[in-house]
Parts: structure tokens; C-alpha cells; sequence
């Protein structure tokens, strides 16, 4: 179906065009890739032209490589990551059995880096953990999403969603006030996304290479002029909770491409 748009405005600060017709949008939960252009889609499913295969085949070899201890990841999860159940991926965040607070899939890697291989530790969203993190969440591509939102987890699933709703920086803006209350409008030349994180870690094409979650929330930010946390801070931890929580039912692509 071929939309037709009016222009609006949103917080006095952005341009935004609001299609007339809504038919390819609804209340439900959509993947970003729903609307991609057509070459965009077409290179996430081609193997060979997505980018960020480069850095799950990079992750590959680092989950086979031995750390200081002699040890590698594949001695305890089996070579490629087969001995990992698809489905525990899908559920992180998880709630961590020592400090009883969530930890993130890519956080739970470094751990891993550092305390099981003896390894250096790994800084967040650096090219190594996200390498990791892309080539452990590649396995599960496929499977659905299914965070943990009651039980113990519910107040940190609150917090990281007030953290979503609040507003911040000089556009005072916050994050739903793009991805909860606009998806599916044209923001300049772009449509907008829930801002759903099942493609995480991803090839960004207006960076040109594989950024995580974090990193992406930390540039939407700056793009309201506000100051974002730092990486693997319990405010961006909490925030990736609520994020993927949002997900919960859509398939993860990893590694996705977006703009």
C-alpha cells in the first residue's frame, strides 16, 4: 500500500510527516525491518552483502580462541556455541543469581571474558564484546524474543521504563516520545521505528559499520541534546531491559541493518 503524508510537529522541534493512511502500522509490536526500503531489506537477508556478518564471523573466532587460563568459550558451550539454548538467549536482560540485578547478554560475555578465560577485561561496546555479543545472538536468529518483565524483575522492568517515558536535554524529549507515541511518521527523509532492539547489535549504515544497543541510545541522546549514561551503567542496563522487553514476541534478527 502506497501512503500518502501531511506534515506535523512534535515538541516545537522536529519536522515530522504523518501518513494518512496507517494501514501497515498498528498498536502491535513491528520490526524496524518492516520498513526498510527494498535494497536495505534485501542486503540484512543476503548473508553475503550483510555487513554485519563481518562482525559475528569476528565473535566466531573469538569465542574459539584460548584464553589466559587455556580455556576457550567452545569448552564449555561446544564448538560454534551449539551446546547454547537459542531460547535463554532470546530472554536477556536476565536477572544475575549473585547480585540479584539484571544483566545484559553482552555484559554476561565479558563477565564470562574475564572470570572463566582469565582474560583482560573486555570494555563495553568495544569491537571485541560486540563481536561476542553479534556472534552469541546470531544463534538465536530466529527465535523469539521473551524478556522477563514480573516476579523479581518487575521493579527493575518499571525503572527502566520510567527512565524510556522521562524527558530529558534541551529538546526535552525523551524516548518515547519518538518510538512510543510516532511510530510508523516521517521524521525528515525517515520513517520511525518502535525503536525495537531484536536486530541488536546491527550494521547502522549512517555510521558505516556494527554498533550495540547502548551505543544507539546513547546517540539518540545527543540527538536531543541531552547527556546519555555510560556504557553498561545500571541506567543503560535498565533501559535495554525495558527496550527488549517492548520486543517480546518479534524474532531476533541479528545482525540486522538499519539507516
Amino acid at each position: 500500500m502506497k501512503l500518502k503524508f501531511k506534515t506535523t510537529i512534535i515538541a516545537g522541534a522536529c519536522m515530522l510527516t504523518v501518513p494518512l493512511s496507517t494501514g501497515v502500522f498498528s498498536a502491535d509490536v513491528f520490526s524496524g525491518y518492516t520498513i526498510l526500503k527494498q535494497e536495505t531489506k534485501e542486503m540484512q537477508d543476503d548473508d553475503f552483502l550483510n555487513q554485519g556478518m563481518e562482525a559475528v564471523e569476528k565473535g566466531r573466532k573469538l569465542f574459539a580462541s584460548i584464553g589466559k587460563n587455556g580455556k576457550s568459550c567452545a569448552t564449555c558451550h561446544g564448538q560454534g556455541g551449539k551446546k547454547l539454548d537459542p531460547k535463554v538467549i532470546a530472554t536477556y536482560p536476565v536477572l544475575n543469581s549473585k547480585t540479584q540485578h539484571p544483566v545484559t547478554l553482552q555484559q554476561h560475555v565479558i563477565n564470562e571474558w574475564t572470570e572463566k578465560l582469565g582474560n583482560a577485561p573486555l570494555k563495553y561496546e568495544s569491537s571485541d564484546a560486540l563481536a561476542l555479543e553479534a556472534f552469541v545472538r546470531h544463534l538465536a536468529r530466529g527465535q523469539v524474543v521473551n524478556v522477563q518483565t514480573g516476579g523479581e524483575m518487575a521493579p527493575f522492568y518499571e525503572r527502566g521504563k520510567k527512565l524510556y517515558e522521562t524527558r530529558a536535554g534541551q529538546l526535552d524529549m525523551a524516548c518515547a516520545s519518538c518510538h512510543g507515541n510516532y511510530p510508523g511518521l516521517k521524521l525528515r527523509a525517515q520513517v520511525l521505528s518502535q525503536g525495537q532492539s531484536n536486530g541488536f547489535p546491527l550494521y547502522r549504515l549512517a555510521n558505516g559499520r556494527v554498533v550495540g544497543l547502548q551505543t544507539r541510545m546513547g546517540q539518540c541522546y545527543g540527538q536531543f541534546r541531552a547527556e546519555g549514561y555510560p556504557f553498561g551503567s545500571e541506567e543503560y542496563t535498565l533501559l535495554e531491559l525495558y527496550v527488549n522487553a517492548r520486543g517480546n514476541g518479534l524474532k531476533i534478527e541479528t545482525p540486522a541493518v538499519r539507516f
